[in-house]
C-alpha cells in the first residue's frame, strides 16, 4: 500500500514539465525577477527620498529658528550693556543722596524713563531690575536692595564676574540676564532682566502645520522647554530624541550650541508622516506587480505555442536526417532564433548533402596534385643537371665567365625554389642574394660593388623566402640603371638586431625617389607588384607592426629596412 502510495503521489520536479510548461515558467521568472527588484527599489527609494526631504526640511527650518532664537538673545545683551555701562544709570547709583527728593528725582528722570523705554519696546522682557548695596531706597520692582537678590540662581557667578549671564527660574517659565555694574567704588551692583520663556519661543510654534515637536536643552542636557503639537506626549519620544544610535521612529535634527548659553534646540517629526505616502505607493506597486502576472502568463502561453510548433517539426526532421534522409519539410520565414536555427538547419543539411557529394571528387583532385608535384620536384632537378653539365663543358673550354655564370645561376634557383618550402634560413636566403648580385655584376661589367655588414649570429634564424633578393633587384634596376649623376654606384646589405627584432636593410646611393613614390611602391600602385606583395607576406606572418620601411632623396640614393621579428615561423 505504501508503495502504490509513492507511486501515485510521486513528487513532480523541473525536468518533468513538458517544453511548453518550461518556456511560460521560464517566461514568469525572467519576467517578474525585474519587476519585482524594480518596484522594491522604487519603494525603498521613494522612502528614502522622502525621508531626506523631510530631514532637510526640518534642518532648514531648525537653522532659521536658531538664527532666530541667537538674534533675540543678542538684543537682550545688547539692552543689558545699555544698562550696565550707562553712566548716567552708574552716576545715581553712587550719588550721596541728602533728601527723599533727590532720590526721587534720580528715579523719575534717569532710571524710570530708560527702564519703561526698554520694556515698551521689547514685550518679551517681563522686568527689568538693579540690586545695589547703595544707600538709596528700593523703588518699585525696579531697584531693591543687593539682598534681595540672595536666593537668586545667577547671583553667585554674577558677583564673580563682569560677564553676562543667563540663568533660568526654578519654574523654568523664565528667563534671567543679570550682569554686574562696574562701579568705581566698592559698591556691588547688577542688573536683571526677567525674559518670558514662552514669549522666546512664540514662534516655535507655527514651524510646521501639525506632528512635530520642539526640544532645548541646556549644557548639561536637561529640558527646560519642550512643545508637542496634535497632543503628542514627550515621555514616548524622550529616549528617542536624546538617543545617539539613530535608531527611532522619528525624523531627528540637532542644532549647534547657541552662542552664550550653550543651549542645543532639538526639532523632530514622526515618520509616520513619511511611512503614510510610501505606504499609498506599496500598494500601487503590489497592484502593478500582480497585473504584469497576469499579463505574463498570457503572453508565455502564446509565445510558447509559437516556440514549440516549429521546434517539435524541427525533431522530426533531426531524426530523418539521422536515418539517412535529407529531404526537409519544415520551414519558417521568422527572423527569431527558432527560425533562424531552421533555416540553418536546413543550409546545413543541403550543405552536408553537398559536402558527401563532393568527397569523391576531392580525392581525384587530391590525385592529381599529388602527379602535378611530382612533375614539378622532376623540373627543379633538371635544370640544376643542366647547369651543371653547361659548367663541366664551359671548365673544360676554359671559359671561367660562362663556368662561373653556370654556378651561380645554380645557386640562386636552388636558394630560391627551396625545395618548395615558404621557409628558409637567413643564411640561404643571404646566399640567394649574393648569388643574384654577383649575376648582376657581371651582367653590368662590375659597375657598381657591394658592401654586406652581417651579425653572423642572425643567419641561424628563419625567414619566409624570396624577400630579400626582389629588394636588391630593385636598387640595381631602379636606382643604379636610371642614375644620371656620375661617380661609382654602392650597394649595401646589412643584417643587424634590434631587441627582439631582425632588421634587413639594403641601401644604394642611386638615383633615388620622390616621396610619393615611397608611398606607392608599398600600396601597389606603382608598376611592379613585388614589393607590394613582400609587405603582405611580411605582415600576414608578423602583423601589421612589422614590414618595409622606405627612406629616399632623389639624386642621392635610397634605403629600405626590412622588420621581421627574431623569433621567426619554423
Amino acid at each position: 500500500m505504501n508503495n502504490a502510495f509513492s507511486k501515485r503521489f510521486k513528487p513532480v520536479s523541473l525536468k518533468d514539465f513538458s517544453f511548453r510548461k518550461k518556456v511560460i515558467l521560464v517566461c514568469l521568472i525572467i519576467s517578474l525577477i525585474p519587476v519585482m527588484m524594480l518596484g522594491f527599489f522604487s519603494y525603498f527609494q521613494q522612502k528614502k527620498q522622502l525621508t531626506e526631504r523631510e530631514k532637510l526640511a526640518i534642518h532648514e527650518t531648525l537653522n532659521g529658528e536658531t538664527k532666530q532664537l541667537n538674534s533675540k538673545l543678542s538684543t537682550y545683551l545688547n539692552i543689558l550693556k545699555l544698562i550696565a555701562w550707562n553712566e548716567n544709570i552708574r552716576a545715581a547709583l553712587i550719588r550721596q543722596y541728602n533728601t527723599n527728593f533727590e532720590m526721587y528725582l534720580a528715579y523719575r528722570d534717569t532710571i524710570d524713563p530708560l527702564f519703561l523705554t526698554i520694556s515698551s519696546l521689547n514685550m518679551d522682557i517681563s522686568n527689568i531690575c538693579i540690586y545695589t548695596d547703595h544707600a538709596i531706597y528700593p523703588h518699585d520692582s525696579v531697584l531693591r536692595g543687593l539682598t534681595a537678590a540672595y536666593g537668586m540662581p545667577w547671583y553667585h557667578d554674577t558677583c564673580h564676574s563682569f560677564s553676562p549671564v543667563f540663568e533660568l527660574s526654578d519654574d523654568r517659565q523664565s528667563l534671567y540676564l543679570a550682569c554686574k555694574i562696574y562701579m568705581h567704588s566698592k559698591e556691588t551692583s547688577i542688573v536683571c532682566l526677567t525674559i518670558d520663556m514662552s514669549k522666546i519661543f512664540q514662534s516655535a510654534k507655527s514651524l510646521f502645520d501639525s506632528d512635530y515637536g520642539l526640544f532645548i536643552t541646556d549644557s548639561g542636557n536637561t529640558v527646560f522647554y519642550q512643545y508637542q503639537s496634535n497632543g503628542m506626549k514627550a515621555d514616548d519620544t524622550e529616549d528617542t530624541v536624546f538617543s545617539k544610535d539613530g535608531s527611532s521612529k522619528y525624523v531627528i535634527e540637532r542644532s549647534s550650541p547657541i552662542n552664550n548659553t550653550g543651549w542645543i534646540c532639538i526639532l523632530y517629526r514622526p515618520v509616520t508622516r513619511i511611512t503614510t505616502v510610501v505606504n499609498q505607493m506599496k500598494y500601487i506597486v503590489l497592484f502593478i506587480i500582480v497585473l504584469c502576472i497576469l499579463f505574463i502568463t498570457f503572453f508565455s502561453a502564446k509565445i510558447s505555442n509559437s516556440i514549440v510548433s516549429p521546434l517539435e517539426k524541427l525533431v522530426q526532421n533531426i531524426m530523418q536526417v539521422e536515418k539517412g534522409n535529407y529531404e526537409i519539410t519544415v520551414t519558417s520565414d521568422s527572423n527569431d532564433e527558432v527560425g533562424k536555427m531552421i533555416q540553418a538547419f536546413r543550409s546545413m543539411t543541403k550543405r552536408l548533402n553537398y559536402l558527401i557529394n563532393e568527397v569523391l571528387l576531392a580525392k581525384i583532385r587530391q590525385q592529381k596534385d599529388e602527379l602535378q608535384i611530382l612533375q614539378l620536384q622532376i623540373n627543379p632537378h633538371f635544370l640544376y643537371n643542366s647547369l651543371s653539365l653547361i659548367n663541366g663543358k664551359a671548365i673544360m673550354a676554359g671559359q671561367e665567365d660562362i663556368s662561373q655564370m653556370a654556378l651561380l645561376l645554380s645557386t640562386f634557383y636552388r636558394t630560391m625554389l627551396n625545395k618548395g618550402k615558404n621557409i628558409i634560413t637567413l643564411e640561404n636566403e643571404l646566399k640567394n642574394v649574393q648569388a643574384y648580385i654577383q649575376i648582376q655584376q657581371i651582367m653590368h661589367s662590375y659597375s657598381f660593388e657591394v658592401v654586406y655588414n652581417i651579425d653572423e649570429n642572425a643567419l641561424l634564424f628563419c625567414i619566409p623566402n624570396f624577400v630579400l633578393q626582389p629588394l636588391a633587384e630593385n636598387a640595381i634596376l631602379h636606382g643604379f640603371d636610371h642614375e644620371e649623376t656620375p661617380g661609382k654606384n654602392i650597394l649595401t646589405i646589412s643584417i643587424s638586431f634590434d631587441k627582439d627584432d631582425i632588421l634587413l636593410n639594403v641601401m644604394d646611393n642611386g638615383c633615388g625617389m620622390e616621396p610619393s613614390e615611397c608611398r606607392d611602391i608599398l600600396t601597389g600602385k606603382s608598376k611592379g607588384y613585388g614589393i607590394s606583395n613582400i609587405q603582405q607576406r611580411i605582415q600576414l606572418y608578423y602583423g601589421t607592426a612589422y614590414g618595409l620601411t622606405y627612406r629616399s632623396t632623389k639624386n642621392r640614393g635610397t634605403s629600405v629596412t626590412l622588420r621581421i621579428k627574431k623569433n621567426a615561423p619554423q
